[in-house]
C-alpha cells in the first residue's frame, strides 16, 4: 500500500524525530527556556542534568567507536559476496539512494554518492553477465512541490556508462524502500530470481521488505562504511574516542535504519 500524500508528509516529518541532532536541538531549546525560569535549586538541577545528557549525547553519537560497533552490526547481517562466485539470475535491483537536482551551479540533475555507488555495483553485476535486467525503482521523494524521478536519472547515468536503454526497467512511483518493494513486485514476479544491490548499511530493512513482498532476493551489499565486524578495534588509538562530525553522521544512517525496519515491523508491513 502506497501512502497517500499527506500520510507521506507526515512519514517525512516523523522521520526527524529519529535523528540524534533533533534530539540535541530539542534539549538544547529546553535548557533555553528553563534558562528564562525564575531561578531555584531544583531547577538549577534539572538544567545541570539536561546539560550533562546533551553532553553524553554528543560524546556518544560522534564517536568513531560507537558508530563502527553500531552500523557493523546492521552492515555484517549480510555478508559481502564475491560476484565471480554468483549464479545468474534473471534481473538486478538497483534501489536508489536519493538524487540531486540541477540549479544554479549544478548543471543537471544527477544521482547522489549514495546512488551511484548502488548503480556502479550493479551495473558491474550487469556486465558480468549475471543478469539481463536492471530494475531501478525510485520515484520523486519531494513532499512540497515536484523534484527529480529518481529512477530515471539512475537509467540516464546507467546509459552513459554503457548499458543499452533496453537492458533498463525504471520504475519512478516509488518514494521509500517499503514503496520501492511493491513497485518492483508489479513489474516482476515474485518467482523471478533478484540479485538486490544497495548500500551495505541498508540491505537489512531493504532484504526485508523485498521478502515481504514474496520474493527470495540474493542481497548484494556495496558500499560499506565500516571498516570491520563490531568488536573493539584490534588497532585503535585516543583519537578514536574523540567525538567528530564523521562518527555522528553514521551514528545517525544506524539509527534511522534500525528505527525504520522496527516501524514498519509494528505497523505489520514487513
Amino acid at each position: 500500500m502506497e501512502l497517500t500524500p499527506f500520510l507521506y508528509g507526515l512519514y517525512k516529518l516523523a522521520k526527524y524525530a529519529i535523528y540524534p541532532y533533533t534530539w540535541l536541538v530539542a534539549l538544547a531549546g529546553l535548557i533555553l527556556i528553563l534558562s528564562w525560569l525564575p531561578s531555584s535549586p531544583g531547577l538549577t538541577r534539572w538544567i545541570r542534568r539536561l546539560a550533562l545528557t546533551i553532553f553524553l549525547l554528543i560524546w556518544l553519537l560522534g564517536n568513531p567507536v560507537v558508530a563502527s560497533n553500531l552500523l557493523g552490526a546492521l552492515e555484517m547481517w549480510h555478508p559481502p559476496k564475491d560476484p565471480t562466485a554468483l549464479s545468474r539470475h534473471d534481473a538486478i535491483v538497483v534501489l536508489a539512494g536519493g538524487t540531486a537536482a540541477k540549479g544554479t551551479l549544478r548543471p543537471t540533475t544527477e544521482p547522489t554518492a549514495a546512488t551511484k555507488e548502488r548503480l556502479l555495483c550493479g551495473i558491474e553485476l550487469y556486465t558480468r553477465g549475471l543478469a539481463p535486467l536492471l530494475v531501478m525503482p525510485g520515484g520523486d521523494p519531494s513532499v512540497i512541490g515536484e523534484g527529480p524521478r529518481e529512477a530515471e536519472a539512475m537509467k540516464q547515468f546507467a546509459v552513459r556508462l554503457g548499458v543499452p536503454e533496453q537492458a533498463i526497467v525504471a520504475e519512478n512511483q516509488s518514494r521509500t524502500t517499503y514503496e520501492s518493494a511493491v513497485g518492483v513486485r508489479r513489474l516482476v514476479n515474485p518467482q523471478t530470481s533478484l540479485l538486490l544491490v544497495t548500500s551495505a548499511y541498508h540491505m537489512p530493512r531493504a532484504n526485508q521488505f523485498f521478502a515481504g513482498q514474496g520474493f527470495s532476493p540474493t542481497p548484494y551489499p556495496c558500499g560499506y562504511l565500516t571498516r570491520n565486524a563490531p568488536g573493539w578495534p584490534s588497532e585503535w588509538n585516543p583519537f578514536d574516542l574523540i567525538p567528530n562530525s564523521g562518527a555522528f553522521w553514521r551514528n545517525t544512517v544506524a539509527i534511522s535504519e534500525l528505527v525504520g525496519s522496527l516501524a514498519y515491523i509494528v505497523v505489520g508491513k514487513a
